[in-house]
């Protein structure tokens, strides 16, 4: 039986004593099991995979309420991912900066300065043309923020992604990477990327670890990976991930309205 409960959330009905456990108790109780065989799947996958460094986790809680979002962080989770800016800003509102907020989602040019109020790091920077309005956006909000650029693997423009290799001045790679080095509000800290519909992850991370060793070439700072997630951390913490983007695995099934 689920109740409100009271300040403690726990109720007693005297010689027979009942407990009542709170909705948060329980929510909390749900989402630090989900917690532990996540990052147990995380642990796995380093040692499979003959590694010793941390893989970040990012909780993606979109469709979820802030209350979730402080109950992972009193779980010790210290990343949040979100994908629109219309529920990533009240949540980072009344949240605060009890985590780093990473935007996920694509993002058009004109929620840049939205999301540039609270975002610590986006992930989807994919053109030289956004990197010049999240620039813009940041430097008016007096804030420096990371950058990881996503990387397209198929092609796909539906999709969004730089185009690695291409000389399109606004959606090639290269030309993105320097449009974000060459910025004063931004840092360019690594890459980003979604295994393709219809395509195996392990060959799309195997892509991906190929196009990360190339850009380190030009970029040797810009280490970090963002790529996995909840149905292929695995395959993606074995191509080198360092952060995994989790959010069914963590928070349960997505109900979407309407």
């Amino acid at each position: 039986m689920i109740c409100a409960g009271g300040a403690s959330g726990k109720q007693s009905t005297g010689r027979n004593s009942l407990t009542l456990v709170s909705a948060d108790e329980v929510r909390r109780a749900e989402l630090a099991a989900n917690l532990v065989r996540v990052r147990a799947r995380i642990d796995a996958a380093r040692s499979a995979a003959g590694r010793t460094d941390e893989v970040t986790l990012v909780a993606v809680t979109k469709t979820y309420p802030a209350s979730d979002v402080g109950l992972l962080a009193d779980l010790g989770v210290s990343d949040v991912g979100e994908n629109k800016d219309q529920e990533a800003a009240p949540k980072a509102a009344e949240i605060g900066r009890r985590v780093r907020w990473h935007f996920v989602g694509q993002l058009q040019r004109n929620k840049a300065k939205s999301v540039a109020a609270y975002a610590d790091v986006v992930q989807s920077v994919d053109s030289v043309r956004l990197a010049a309005a999240l620039d813009r956006a940041a430097d008016g909000h007096g804030r420096v923020i990371e950058v990881l650029l996503q990387v397209s693997l198929d092609g796909d423009p539906a999709r969004g992604g730089a185009l690695p290799g291409s000389a399109d001045p606004d959606r090639g790679l290269a030309p993105a990477a320097e449009a974000v080095v060459g910025a004063s509000a931004l840092r360019l800290a690594g890459l980003m990327a979604v295994a393709p519909l219809g395509v195996e992850p392990d060959r799309a991370f195997a892509r991906l670890a190929e196009i990360a060793a190339a850009f380190h070439v030009d970029h040797p700072t810009a280490t970090v990976l963002s790529a996995g997630m909840s149905d292929d951390l695995e395959n993606a913490v074995s191509h080198g991930a360092t952060h995994v983007r989790i959010g069914s695995a963590l928070l349960g099934k997505r109900h979407y309205l309407g």
